[in-house]
């Protein structure tokens, strides 16, 4: 099927799905990889979900009807949509969680929330009961050399997700130096503070297990000799964030 041939309201780009995710929000989840970027980050482990040509069409009900045949198993936890980035298919997303919420299952979306905030994606931020926002870094200028745009967007998305009591788990990838600088650890300190509705930090280390797949698409890896982060680096992290 042909994207100008379809309602983008009833029919997603998916990479793929997990159907028993215990790393994407509360419980176990069903998780939903749709396929599409527009960052660029240097330390991406998923550098094959970037092209929206690739992956499948997928429709509503075909993936609601998935969903609904797991609601035992998620019962207690929900559905995340992630990436790629989740919100360059607002439109199909929501519809799927009005239809999800009429069920009464908890919605996710994992999210660099580097978007505008129109107002349809007010109104998918509506439908959601849980954001996991991924600070790519909290200087804009690092932020642009490492993923490709500046962080003015995503930091105005954490606020306004604040300002409306909207709950968040906020996430920053730990990569030797380029964002575990003190400085830089500090100044995020200070912008997690001035949120009210964190309810969790997650430090995730920076890890090579992805670089395969750059490989793959006979792409250069950005990071190359960068070194994975280890328990030491991450424990430092907290310590400065005090987490």
């Amino acid at each position: 099927m042909e994207k100008n041939d379809l309602d983008l309201r009833y029919y997603a780009k998916v990479h793929s799905i997990e159907s028993f995710g215990t790393v994407d929000g509360p419980g176990i989840r069903f998780v939903l990889f749709l396929q599409g970027c527009n960052l660029q980050c240097k330390y991406c482990h998923n550098r094959d979900t970037w092209d929206i040509n690739n992956g499948e069409y997928k429709s509503l009900d075909e993936i609601f009807e998935r969903i609904m045949h797991y609601k035992n198993y998620i019962k207690n936890g929900g559905v995340t949509c992630t990436g790629g980035e989740p919100l360059l298919q607002f439109p199909f997303l929501i519809e799927l969680f009005k239809k999800l919420k009429n069920k009464k299952i908890h919605t996710c979306i994992d999210t660099s929330g580097m978007v505008a905030l129109t107002p349809q994606i007010k109104e998918l931020i509506d439908l959601t009961d849980l954001f996991l926002l991924d600070i790519k870094h909290i200087d804009p200028n690092k932020c642009k050399d490492l993923v490709g745009f500046s962080n003015e967007k995503e930091l105005d998305f954490a606020r306004y997700l604040s300002d409306i009591g909207k709950s968040m788990w906020l996430r920053q990838v730990i990569i030797p130096g380029f964002t575990d600088e003190k400085e830089d650890l500090l100044k995020l300190k200070d912008f997690i503070s001035s949120l009210k509705t964190v309810e969790k930090v997650e430090l995730l280390p920076y890890h090579t297990m992805g670089k395969y797949k750059w490989a793959d698409l006979k792409l250069k890896y950005e990071l190359e000799g960068v070194r994975d982060a280890t328990d030491d680096d991450i424990k430092r992290a907290k310590e400065i964030l005090e987490i």
